[in-house]
Order: structure tokens, then sequence, then C-alpha cells
């Protein structure tokens, strides 16, 4: 099995922001254990939300980071189709203007 990195974006973090007022936190935290429990063993780090990132540029400048990640999950599959799979219908998706990439990783010759 690969392993894949479940990137959130959103324009805000969910977990420091207010949710929409419309917005059942209850049932959506529901909606990701139920998530998490429908990919099962192949969900190796349910992950956590993120915020504060800061931007490190060549020679150690700093700057906030203008990248929209709001948090990460771990999983296996057979392939990137597979793992695309497990985002449909994902509840990440019910925040406005929120979106999910997912990536390979990639072996490291050595390690």
């Amino acid at each position: 099995m690969t392993k894949y990195l479940i990137v959130y974006h959103s324009p805000m973090n969910p977990s420091v922001e207010a949710a929409p007022a419309d917005m059942d936190m209850e049932a959506e935290m529901k909606a990701w254990m139920d998530w998490g429990a429908g990919v099962g063993k192949n969900l190796t780090d349910f992950g956590t939300p993120l915020a504060g990132g800061v931007h490190v540029a060549p020679g150690g400048g700093t700057s906030p980071s203008t990248l929209e990640v709001s948090g990460y999950s771990f999983v296996e599959a057979d392939s990137m189709d597979a793992a695309v799979g497990y985002t449909k219908n994902h509840p990440h998706l019910n925040f406005p203007g929120a979106s999910i990439e997912v990536h390979e990783l990639q072996a490291v010759p050595g390690m």
C-alpha cells in the first residue's frame, strides 16, 4: 500500500474561527468521526487542525503564512484513485470555501 497525505484547505481555520451560524458543530464532529471510521485501518494518522503558519524564506526571514492550510490526515491506499475516493463527500467540504488535496508520499533513497 502507498501512503498519501490529505491536505485540508479553507479560508478560515475551523478550530479557531467561528463556524457559520447555521452549522451544527456537534454534527460536524460526528461526521468527521464517521469519516474516520469509514476509512478504517487505512487512516494511519487522523491529523489535527493547523493554525498560525509561519513562512520561512531563504536566509531565515519569516512572515505569516498566506497559505490556507487548515489541517491534514495520512491514509494508505492501493492507488491515487482509491486515496482520492476517501475524500468524496468528506465533511471538511461542508465548510464554505473549503477544498482538499491528496499527495502521494515518495520514498527517499537511503531512508
